[in-house]
Formats: C-alpha cells, structure tokens, sequence
C-alpha cells in the first residue's frame, strides 16, 4: 500500500486548508485511514481516522468540531479538510493506512503503512 499526502501550507490562524491522500496499491476493503499528526518536540497524534467500508469516522477531541475527514473510493483519496486552524495544528500531517477497521480512534502504532508527512504552519 502506497500513501502520498499533499495540501499543507503556511497559513493564518482561523484560516483553512485541505489535506489530500491518495492511496494506491494492494488496498483491502476491510481497513481504514487516518492522519497522524507530529509537532515539534512531541509524540504523533492520531487526529481523524475514517473506516474504508461502512465510511465511520473517528475524531480527536483536539479537532473535533473544526475537522473533517471524508473519503472518495473513486479516487481511492481521503480528505481533511481542517477549518479554524490554530497555531497548536502546526506539524507535520501524516496519512496511514490499516488492514483492520477501527472502532474508536486508535493510536499512531496501530497503522502499517505510512505516507510521507506534509507541513501545516499555522500562525497567530
């Protein structure tokens, strides 16, 4: 499975930016997508996660309200589309893949297949 995330950028706080992954390869029906988070100086975060049948989403409660993660299985691409960003959103945005669905929003070490990270700056 391969993920290539794009879309970050520096922006203003409150602004909004979208985040794209396309995932290509031995894909299977029955896992899921996320995107992970890592500041500088702390752990990764897990911060959306979508199951790639049946379409649940998980949030984290740092982004709850202000993300949105989606999916197009015709494009084989998950979206977050990060709206009120706060200086705190700044890191480096990860998107990974898992073979097994979620059923809460699971930790960063639970995903197989990792993407390169993309830059999201956001200042005051």
């Amino acid at each position: 499975v391969q993920l290539q995330a794009s879309g970050g950028g520096s922006v203003q706080a409150g602004d909004s930016l979208r985040l794209s992954c396309k995932v290509s390869g031995r894909t299977t029906s029955n896992g899921a997508v996320g995107w992970i988070r890592q500041a500088p100086g702390k752990e990764r975060e897990s911060v959306a996660a979508v199951n790639w049948s049946g379409g649940r989403l998980f949030y984290a409660d740092s982004v709850r309200g202000r993300f949105t993660i989606s999916r197009d299985n015709g494009r084989s691409t998950v979206y977050l589309q990060m709206n009120s960003l706060k200086p705190e959103d700044t890191a480096v945005y990860y998107c990974a893949a898992r073979t097994n669905r979620m059923v809460v929003l699971t930790a960063p070490e639970t995903y197989a297949y990792w993407g390169r990270g993309t830059q999201v700056t956001v200042s005051s």
